[in-house]
């Protein structure tokens, strides 16, 4: 697969020198669409010598070259997208989204605090930590773009944190669209054995012939995680401790190491978690139907195609590398944690285990309605080969798997675009993850403009627990399998429409399979049921000032092992409004506050959640204030996080942490500064 990628890499390379010809002055339709989302804007400029060149000779520039109309699709969906360029909020730019919890760290354990159940039938490893940095491939998006684009961005932020972004796509022809996505996340962290560094790229392309009955998709996706696990602080009196306002003075239980200072050239992690991906994605498809063709002019012809039946190939190949190794391991922290015996006081410990998975899914779509693509029948069978190295000692164990899955999907956009409905299913015929299967259904109805539109959904999932549940996994340690089947129902409704949103979900879990504590696995023996009720709006105070505010209210059965806040809320207060004709500016506060409630534990050598009942996690707001612009294309942001922590106990500081999780506290005040800029070539 390796070789295949260099050989795919010219074909990358050649694209991008080619973007340099003005190819789109050859083409007199591209940029008519509508809707579409314009970066930059006009500028007044001088027009003496002919509106192009001053008394110096120099030529001004003409910002209707930096104008660009781009939308995107995601994988299987039909749903046309445009770019967001609003600066109020800040999820759009950090690794974590404001709903989630993560341990202290940008690139540490993260899970979402307002609860999501697994709804992915068949194989699944089970280790799903580090998920929020993970670039996905259901979360590939499809461009299509006028003109060449490229978005950069970088933060930085204290404790010598650091994050890139790059993003680059464009149309070398009218049918063929590829781009490139990468991100780094680099954070030495401020307690000892917390450094995190994150890579993640994804190169996407997208063809269609000349005469609209053949396409191809492909993605190739690859993340490395390296994250180290410090166990947490062995006190939490410590925090307050005069002399331990350096907090990597602070012990931790995992990886104390001596005369520890925060490096982010250091990316080595001698205790923690190093988790490696790679999936390639090839999708082919050609239709059978009507043709038909417009004449632009006398040279120009456009080719048009009414699709009746379509055959659909798609060819997944992914691998997985999960490894936990601790080179200076704490005999005692480990027999006590995980009741796992190592030979001397201090030594090594290594977690290892390697998964591929190869997949050929064979389709057929029908459409009923010659001109409405967005109306289908799919009934399509798909073949996955499986393939397990668990390493144990000084030995290794192979396991071969297989399953044969069908699925079918029935979709309805309407040619009047009020209504939208979907039915999709599959089902684990054989092997490995007989019996698993999936159904889902959803109906969306726009009212009008004012009134919005409202969704009503259901799903029901019944799926094997994740591998790490089996005894085979090098990631349970001394538990039996668990094999009694998970099923979720879930169901609820959406309102959106320009006054608020709001929705309500509910979930109904049997069978759920989970970590007690460290080590120990269990499936509770009571159905779960958990109801979320969730609303946000913008309120207008004034002509400048606009308060953001979303609230979710979750409720479940307190001695269940689902542990979620009962009130989640986010507030944004910003003063806002364009000025100076190309100042866009958004500053204020920004709380998140959550409703105390028995935080997960968390366990390092799993990289699993685990709940308990024990501590109760209270913690105060977290308070931020920012100062957001963008001026044309160009976007900076500053950021005080933290602002809660501030104590006069032993002196001024911010020293009154919250906490993640028991014994994880959070970071004092963080100082962020970031840009992103906007290119269009």
């Amino acid at each position: 697969m390796k070789y295949f990628i260099i050989l795919l890499m010219p074909f990358f390379i050649t694209a991008v020198a080619y973007a340099q010809e003005p190819i789109f002055k050859k083409l007199p339709n591209v940029g008519r669409s509508t809707g579409s989302t314009t970066m930059g804007q006009k500028n007044n400029t001088d027009t003496s010598k002919s509106g192009k060149e001053n008394a110096m000779g120099f030529e001004h520039r003409d910002d209707k070259k930096d104008s660009v109309a781009i939308s995107y699709k995601f994988l299987d969906s039909i749903r046309i997208n445009r770019m967001d360029s609003s600066i109020n909020d800040f999820d759009k730019y950090f690794s974590v989204p404001s709903g989630y919890q993560y341990l202290g760290n940008n690139g540490a354990a993260a899970y979402s605090l307002i609860y999501t159940p697994n709804l992915k039938p068949g194989w699944d490893a089970g280790l799903h930590a580090y998920d929020v940095y993970r670039f996905k491939l259901e979360d590939t998006k499809f461009y299509r773009t006028t003109k060449p684009f490229t978005q950069l961005g970088y933060q930085l932020a204290s404790g010598k944190e650091q994050m890139i972004k790059a993003l680059h796509t464009q149309n070398p022809r009218p049918n063929w669209n590829f781009g490139f996505d990468y991100r780094l996340i680099s954070a030495p962290g401020f307690f000892v054995t917390q450094n995190t560094n994150h890579k993640s790229y994804r190169l996407f392309s997208t063809y269609q012939g000349k005469r609209k009955r053949y396409a191809a998709y492909i993605v190739l996706v690859g993340n490395t995680i390296k994250a180290s696990e410090n166990g947490g602080i062995v006190n939490d009196s410590l925090l307050s401790d005069p002399d331990k306002k350096k907090r990597y003075s602070i012990n931790v239980n995992l990886g104390n190491a001596l005369n520890y200072t925060p490096n982010p050239f250091n990316t080595t992690v001698n205790t923690g978690n190093i988790q490696k991906d790679f999936t390639f994605f090839l999708r082919q498809t050609y239709d059978i139907g009507k043709k038909d063709s417009v004449a632009i002019n006398d040279s120009t012809t456009e080719y048009l195609f009414y699709p009746k039946l379509r055959g659909q190939h798609t060819f997944t190949y992914s691998t997985y590398n999960y490894l936990y190794r601790d080179v200076s391991a704490d005999s005692v922290i480990y027999r006590n944690w995980y009741d796992t015996t190592l030979k001397k006081a201090t030594d090594t410990l290594f977690v290892h285990e390697k998964w591929s998975v190869v997949s050929n899914d064979f389709s057929l779509l029908q459409f009923p309605d010659t001109k409405n693509s967005g109306q289908f029948l799919l009934a399509g069978a798909r073949l996955e080969n499986i393939k397990a190295e668990f390493y144990r000692a000084t030995t290794v164990q192979t396991k071969n798997y297989y399953n044969i899955v069908l699925h079918g999907e029935y979709r309805n956009k309407t040619r009047n675009k009020l209504w939208d409905v979907l039915l999709k299913g599959e089902f684990y015929l054989n092997g490995l993850n007989s019996g698993d299967y999936s159904a889902y259904a959803t109906i969306n109805r726009v009212l009008n403009k004012k009134l919005g539109d409202v969704r009503l959904f259901f799903t029901n999932v019944n799926r094997s627990p994740s591998f790490i549940y089996n005894s085979l996994s090098a990631f349970n340690f001394k538990n039996s399998t668990i094999s009694k089947k998970e099923n979720i129902i879930s169901f609820g409704a959406e309102a959106r429409n320009q006054f608020f949103n709001l929705s309500f979900k509910n979930h109904i879990i049997t069978n759920l399979a989970y970590f007690s504590d460290y080590y120990h696995t269990a499936q509770s023996s009571k159905i779960i049921n958990l109801l979320q009720l969730a609303a946000s709006k913008k309120i207008k105070l004034s002509k400048k000032i606009n308060w953001y505010t979303e609230a979710v209210a979750q409720q479940t059965d307190g001695s269940a092992p689902i542990k979620v806040p009962l009130l989640f809320t986010r507030n944004r207060l910003a003063f806002e409004g364009t000025f100076y004709k190309n100042l866009n500016l958004s500053t204020g506060l920004e709380v998140r506050y959550y409703t105390p409630y028995e935080a997960y534990n968390y366990s390092p050598v799993m990289s699993q959640f685990a709940p308990q009942d024990t501590m109760k996690i209270k913690n105060l707001p977290d308070v931020s204030a920012f100062f957001n612009f963008r001026i044309k294309s160009f976007t900076a942001y500053i950021r005080a996080e933290n602002l809660n922590t501030v104590s006069t106990v032993n002196g001024f500081g911010f020293v009154n942490n919250n906490f993640a999780a028991p014994h994880y506290p959070t970071q004092g005040l963080i100082i962020r500064f970031g840009i992103q800029w906007n290119f269009v070539n």
